[in-house]
């Protein structure tokens, strides 16, 4: 999956995020990694949690570890499916996606702040959300 948002991408989110100063911080970070989506949130997570090395089992992906608690939480959610529709049928406005973000937070038992949800939204709006919820889904062997 592609973990990566393009520099037009990064420069259109900016453009429409300009306004919601929580997101601020998440596309810095972004920048400073060059729009790379799993880089952007482990640097979140460890300024407000703390290192994942501290806490994680080796190996293990702080990344993957929460899309996989976020598909759990979200996918059968039909609020937040409504809004990342709702934004995919309007994707220029920034109020619908900070709406995604808003939810997001809500509905999650995740101790994400808005920049890290701004992070995960972005990134489940680029492999959309069927493509979110299955291709995070834990295979068989997994169960």
């Amino acid at each position: 999956m592609d973990n990566q948002l393009t520099t037009t991408e990064l420069q259109e989110t900016s453009q429409l995020l300009q306004n919601y100063g929580p997101a601020q911080e998440a596309l810095n970070t972004l920048k400073q990694h060059q729009g790379n989506l799993d880089a952007s949130f482990n640097e979140l997570w460890t300024s407000a949690v703390g290192t994942p090395e501290t806490f994680a089992r080796e190996g293990q992906s702080l990344w993957q570890a929460t899309l996989s608690v976020l598909r759990d939480e979200l996918c059968g959610d039909e609020s937040f499916r409504s809004k990342i529709l709702d934004y995919n049928k309007n994707p220029g406005s920034a109020s619908l996606l900070t709406g995604a973000v808003i939810t997001l937070i809500e509905l999650t038992t995740l101790p994400l702040n808005p920049a890290m949800a701004t992070i995960v939204v972005l990134y489940i709006l680029k492999v959309g959300l069927n493509i979110f919820c299955k291709y995070t889904e834990p295979s068989s062997s997994e169960t």
